[in-house]
């Protein structure tokens, strides 16, 4: 449940970001919310069993997918930053 409750925090993060960022028209900030929004109902299905044999205790999937959102997560925060740093100078 905890995965849940932290992916839509995260998700509303992405999805705060593209509201500030905007007029960056950053594709990398929708790249990422995007993913995100594909990975809630993922992990929910998940919690509730539907997508596992049974023993989700061991979740090796996790292995691919955090590292994949983290990295495309911090890339396009680190674009929008970087846009928006360069247009004020």
């Amino acid at each position: 449940m905890l995965h849940l409750i932290l992916s839509v925090l995260v998700m509303l993060v992405m999805v705060g970001s593209m509201a500030c960022f905007r007029l960056s028209q950053n594709a990398a900030l929708w790249v990422a919310a995007s993913l995100w929004l594909l990975y809630i109902p993922y992990e929910y299905l998940m919690y509730r069993r539907v997508l596992c044999s049974g023993e989700c205790n061991i979740r090796v999937d996790l292995l691919l997918i955090y590292p994949t959102l983290l990295s495309v997560t911090l890339a396009a925060l680190g674009r929008a930053f970087w846009t928006r740093w360069q247009r004020q100078q």
